[in-house]
């Protein structure tokens, strides 16, 4: 069980209040289904992504399972259509790849900015007209 922390401002890159990434599976570092950070989220959890077969055998491929499921750590596997908290390096790396996944910017936390430029993001925009 996790003590208590102090998470970032619920903001997304926009300024305004973070939106929920996905309660179906429950995302986020805190498992709040906000890509809401902490300075102790390393990875920095907080790209929402809505999730593809490709990006799926990319990830695995970089070592980073997310397609099987792991119920020792309540982890369901991820599967095409699935909105997830992306660490916001890995969605650059599968950027510079050509395997970036579409973003759901309302539910992006404003410190994925740190890592991925805004431009890049809105490129990859799911939730923009």
């Amino acid at each position: 069980m996790q003590e208590f922390m102090e998470m970032e401002s619920s903001v997304n890159v926009f300024g305004e209040p973070l939106e929920s990434c996905s309660e179906n599976p429950v995302t986020g570092f805190f498992r709040d289904g906000c890509c809401n950070t902490h300075e102790q989220d390393i990875g920095s959890h907080t790209v929402c992504i809505k999730v593809t077969d490709v990006f799926l055998e990319y990830s695995r491929f970089q070592g980073n399972d997310l397609s099987t499921p792991a119920p020792d750590m309540s982890f369901p596997g991820l599967r095409a259509g699935d909105k997830w908290c992306l660490c916001a390096a890995r969605w650059l790396q599968a950027y510079n790849h050509g395997m970036a996944p579409k973003v759901f910017l309302r539910g992006t936390h404003q410190k994925a900015l740190e890592i991925v430029p805004m431009e890049l993001l809105r490129a990859h925009a799911a939730d923009l007209n």
